[in-house]
C-alpha cells in the first residue's frame, strides 16, 4: 500500500495543557498567601482542591485528545479507476468504506471516521482477522482531500460513528494496559534480539528510519536514541511502548517497510537470452519482446511503469554510442543529470508524466543495464524499487543475439521498438553571420524549455521583435556556417522570381527544399511597408526561411499566416522584409554582410547549393 503517511505525538497537547494548569495553579497559590490562607490546615484543604481541579481538567484534555476524528488507510492507488474498483470490493466485505484523493495523483481507501481509540481498536482487529493489509495505519483527516466513494459523499468534518467492532475494554485504574497483547514479555524480547545478527538490527533501524522515527546513524546499535524510535513507533502502531520489540512487532514493522515491494512484486527474474539476473516488480510489469540491445518489460496495469534490460556486445565507441541515442528517445526526458565514464553511463531524466533512471556498464566486451521508467506521484516506491533492483543486479553469460526482434516493425521514429523524442515542432532559420547567428521565426521558439539548431546546437533567444514576428538566435558554442546571408537593401522587381528554402517538413527529409514563387508586393495586405507579399505556397515547416532572389540576397524571411478568422488563399504568403529584419539586428547589435547588387542570376543548382548552406532547422522543445 503506498500514499502519504503521517506520524503525530499523541501526549504533545496533554503536556501543554497541564502546563498552562500548572501556571494557572501556581498563580492561584499565590493569590492565597497574600490574602491571608496560611495555615498549615486551610493550606492542606486548598491542596487537595486543586489536586482534584487538575485531576478533572487533565482528564478532560485526555478526553479531547482522544475524542479525535480520524481514518484507517488501507489502500492506495495512482488510479482513480483501479481505486474506486478495490473501495467497491471492500464495501462488499466491511462497513464504512470511502475513498478520498491523497493529493500527487493519488486516491486512498479508508475506514471511518472513528474516534481514535475505536480507530486503534478497529486497526487491530481487522489486521488481526486478516481482513485489511497488515501495513494499514491511521491518518487524520487533514491528509484527505475529495471523496470519490461512495459517489456522492462528503464525509469530512462531519463527527464520528460508532466503530463496527467492540470497544476495548477500560483499563484498569493503576495499571498499565498494553494496546495490543504482547506475543513476548520485555525479558523474552530482550533475549530474542540478542539472537538478531549486526545487519539484522541495521535492517530495523532502517525500516524505523523510513517510517519517521529515527533520524541517527545506521550503526546497529540499539542505544537509547533507538530504544526511543522503538517506543514512538509502537505506540503509533497501538503496542505497548516498552521501547522493545517482539518478534512479531519487528515482523510487522519490516512487513510496512517492505510493503512497496511486496505492491510492486518484486521478484527475481533470470533472463539468459539477456545474460542478466534482477529483482523486477512483476506486479507492473511483464516481458513483452526482444529487439536488440533491450528485453521489453511492458507496464501490465494502469500504473505505466516499464523496464528495460540491456544488453548487448560492443566496445568503448558502443557504449557511447547507447549514451548518445538513449538521450534521443522519449523514455529519457531531457531534465535531470547525465554521467558518462570510459566504462559506464548513468542517465536521470523527470518531466510531468515519467520520471527514468538508466545505468549501463562496460565489462569484457559485453555493454549491460536497465533502464526503469516509473510515472510521477510514486516517488516513494519508485526509489524503493529503483534501489532493489540495483542491489540485486547480476551479470551472468551471454548477451542478446544482434538479429533479436529484426522482424519488428520498423520506422523512422522508432530506435529498437522505443519512440524517438520529438520537438513540439520545428521551423526553419538562416545563418545570419560567420558565428553562427540565426533570424527565425518568433512563433518557433515561443514557450520552448529548449532550442536547437540543427537538433545538435543549443540555441539562446538574443533579440526579437514579436509584433513583426522576427526573432535572433545565438547558438551556445559557436558554429562554422557554410555560407551566410547577404540581406538585400532593395526590393525585387514586382512579379520577379523568388524562392523559400525551408524544411518544409519540418526535419524529415533531414535537409531544406526550394519553393518557387512570385514576388507580388512590396507592402503586406494593409500596406505595411516592412512586410512584403508572396505568390508562392509554403508549408509551415518552411517559416522562418530565407527568402531568396534569383542572384541569391536574402529579400526577407517568411512569416506565419497572420492569425485572424480568415483564411488566406493557398498561394498567399507574408515576408518580414530585409530592411526591417536589419533593423532588429541593428538593434541586437548585430553587423551582417549585404547582398551583391547586380549580382548575375544563379543557376537552379547553385542557387540550392547557397540556400542549403545558410538554412537551418529550428526546433522548439518542451
Amino acid at each position: 500500500m503506498q500514499g502519504p503517511r503521517w506520524r503525530q505525538r499523541r501526549n504533545s497537547r496533554v503536556k501543554v495543557g497541564l502546563s498552562a494548569i500548572v501556571k494557572r495553579g501556581g498563580s492561584a497559590l499565590g493569590c492565597a498567601s497574600v490574602i491571608g490562607i496560611g495555615t498549615r490546615q486551610t493550606m492542606t484543604r486548598f491542596l487537595g482542591v486543586m489536586i482534584v481541579i487538575l485531576t478533572v481538567l487533565a482528564g478532560g484534555v485526555r478526553a479531547q485528545v482522544q475524542e479525535e476524528v480520524v481514518w484507517v488507510q488501507i489502500e492506495a492507488h495512482p488510479s482513480l479507476a483501479t481505486a474506486q474498483r478495490r473501495a467497491q470490493i471492500y464495501a462488499g466485505e466491511l462497513a464504512d468504506v470511502n475513498g478520498f484523493s491523497l493529493g500527487s495523483g493519488w486516491f486512498g481507501i479508508m475506514l471511518g471516521p472513528y474516534l481514535r481509540s475505536d480507530a486503534e481498536q478497529v486497526l487491530r482487529v481487522y489486521r488481526a482477522e486478516g481482513q485489511i493489509p497488515r501495513d494499514s495505519y491511521i491518518v487524520r483527516s487533514a491528509a484527505l482531500r475529495r471523496q470519490y466513494w461512495p459517489p456522492g459523499e462528503d464525509l469530512l468534518n462531519r463527527g464520528a460513528i460508532t466503530a463496527p467492532v467492540a470497544p476495548a475494554p477500560a483499563p484498569q485504574v493503576g495499571l498499565a494496559q498494553p494496546s495490543v497483547p504482547a506475543d513476548e514479555t520485555p525479558r523474552e524480547a530482550r533475549r530474542n534480539e540478542r539472537l538478531l545478527s549486526a545487519q539484522d538490527r541495521r535492517d530495523l533501524q532502517i525500516a524505523l528510519q523510513w517510517a519517521g522515527f529515527y533520524s541517527a546513524a545506521i550503526d546497529g546499535a540499539f542505544g537509547a536514541g533507538t530504544r526511543r524510535s522503538m517506543a514512538a513507533w509502537q505506540a503509533a502502531n497501538g503496542f505497548e511502548s516498552t521501547g522493545v520489540l517482539t518478534t512479531s512487532q519487528r515482523a510487522t514493522l519490516l512487513e510496512q517497510y517492505n510493503a512497496p515491494l511486496i505492491s510492486a512484486g518484486m521478484q527475481r527474474v533470470r533472463e539468459t537470452r539477456s545474460g542478466i539476473e534482477m529483482d523486477l516488480p512483476l506486479s507492473l510489469v511483464a516481458f513483452s519482446r526482444y529487439e536488440t540491445p533491450f528485453a521489453h518489460f511492458d507496464g501490465s496495469d494502469e500504473v505505466g511503469a516499464r523496464v528495460l534490460l540491456i544488453s548487448q556486445a560492443g566496445d568503448q565507441t558502443t557504449l557511447f554510442g547507447l549514451y548518445d541515442i538513449m538521450q534521443t528517445l522519449e523514455i529519457v526526458p531531457m531534465n535531470g543529470p547525465r554521467a558518462r565514464t570510459k566504462d559506464r553511463f548513468t542517465l536521470e531524466g523527470r518531466d510531468a508524466r515519467i520520471v527514468s533512471h538508466t545505468e549501463v556498464t562496460l565489462q569484457d566486451g559485453e555493454i549491460k543495464g536497465f533502464t526503469l521508467i516509473w510515472p510521477v506521484g510514486d516517488e516513494e516506491r519508485r526509489q524503493r524499487v529503483l534501489a532493489a533492483m540495483q542491489q540485486s543486479f547480476r551479470r551472468i553469460d551471454g548477451v542478446l543475439d544482434p538479429a533479436a526482434g529484426s522482424d519488428a516493425e520498423q520506422s523512422v521514429d522508432l530506435v529498437a521498438g522505443l519512440q524517438i523524442r520529438k520537438p513540439k515542432l520545428s521551423r526553419s532559420g538562416f545563418f545570419v553571420d560567420s558565428t553562427g547567428t540565426v533570424v527565425t521565426s518568433s512563433a518557433a521558439v515561443t514557450a520552448c524549455e529548449r532550442i536547437t539548431i540543427d537538433n545538435d546546437y543549443e540555441a539562446r533567444v538574443a533579440a526579437q521583435d514579436a509584433g513583426l514576428g522576427v526573432a535572433v538566435l545565438r547558438p551556445v558554442d559557436a558554429m562554422a556556417p557554410i555560407s551566410v546571408a547577404g540581406l538585400s537593401d532593395t526590393a525585387p522587381r514586382l512579379q520577379s522570381e523568388v524562392a523559400v528554402a525551408g524544411y518544409s517538413f519540418e526535419g524529415v527529409l533531414g535537409a531544406p527544399t526550394l519553393t518557387f514563387g512570385k514576388f507580388a508586393d512590396i507592402r503586406g495586405l494593409r500596406g505595411e511597408t516592412e512586410l512584403s507579399r508572396l505568390a508562392l505556397a509554403a508549408q509551415p515547416g518552411d517559416e522562418g526561411g530565407p527568402v531568396l532572389d534569383t542572384g541569391g540576397r536574402v529579400v526577407g524571411m517568411l512569416l506565419p499566416d497572420p492569425a485572424t478568422a480568415q483564411q488566406l488563399p493557398r498561394d498567399v504568403s507574408l515576408a518580414a522584409n530585409a530592411t526591417a529584419i536589419r533593423n532588429v539586428l541593428d538593434e541586437a547589435g548585430l553587423r551582417v554582410g549585404q547582398g551583391v547588387e547586380g549580382a548575375s542570376v544563379l543557376d537552379p543548382e547553385d542557387l540550392g547549393r547557397l540556400a542549403t548552406g545558410m538554412t537551418v532547422l529550428i526546433s522548439c522543445w518542451e
